[in-house]
């Protein structure tokens, strides 16, 4: 089973996501993008879903770091701002952006279309 890194501050949005892929990978979460660099060392998740705007460490700032990791993670980003933020994020490494508020759906096939 593949593993995915839910990184969001929000905790609804976390449990959301958590829940619309149970079964189907094996999950981990983070509510900063520092704990998400912590834990993106010992899991080394498959694919990470992650929001832009957190404290401590924003999302485009763990994707850079993430892609340091490894190059070959697959990144999708979740953001209210994703027209402002596309660029970025793209430049970052992320594969999909998804905009806030997003559908099952979307996330699903994002998460398959980059198997």
């Amino acid at each position: 089973m593949k593993t995915v890194l839910i990184v969001d501050d929000e905790t609804a949005i976390r449990e959301l996501v958590s829940l619309m892929l149970s079964g189907r990978y094996k999950i981990v979460t983070a509510k900063d993008g520092r704990e998400a660099i912590e834990k993106f060392k010992v899991f080394k998740p498959d694919y990470v879903i992650i929001d832009v705007m957190m404290p401590l460490m924003n999302g485009i700032e763990a994707i850079k770091q993430m892609k340091e990791l490894n190059e070959n993670v697959r990144i999708i980003a979740l953001t209210a701002y994703a027209d402002r933020k596309r660029d970025e994020l793209v430049e970052a490494g992320a594969v999909e952006i998804l905009s806030k508020p997003f559908r099952r759906r979307d996330l699903i096939y994002a998460l398959q279309k980059n198997v």
